[in-house]
């Protein structure tokens, strides 16, 4: 199982860099994830995302549509992507914390 360092922090990952286990997830471990999107400090609105998304997890233990995603929060799809280059599915799960999504998030 691979391993990155972030900030001082060891965490597994999978081979995308994805945590290997969701539970460990924290704002801290956001934060460190986030600057492997390229993110150095999160906005309101990326929390907001990222919250959502733990949340929905929690729920329902899958990533939400990325339709649900947008409408649920107010936002539209290239919103997403500027705050999370790399995709909602990408970038937002990771920094979330969430396994990567096999569907379209």
């Amino acid at each position: 199982m691979p391993t990155i360092e972030l900030n001082g922090h060891t965490y597994a990952v999978d081979e995308d860099g994805f945590l290997e286990d969701p539970m460990l997830w924290n704002e801290q471990v956001a934060a460190d994830l986030a600057t492997t999107e390229g993110i150095a400090n999160m906005t309101e609105d990326q929390w907001k995302l990222v919250n959502y998304l733990r949340h929905y997890y929690l729920e329902f233990g899958i990533a939400p549509m990325v339709r649900k995603l947008c409408k649920e929060n107010g936002f539209k799809l290239n919103q997403v992507y500027e705050m999370f280059p790399s995709g909602p599915a990408k970038g937002a799960c990771k920094v979330a914390g969430l396994p990567k999504p096999t569907g379209c998030v």
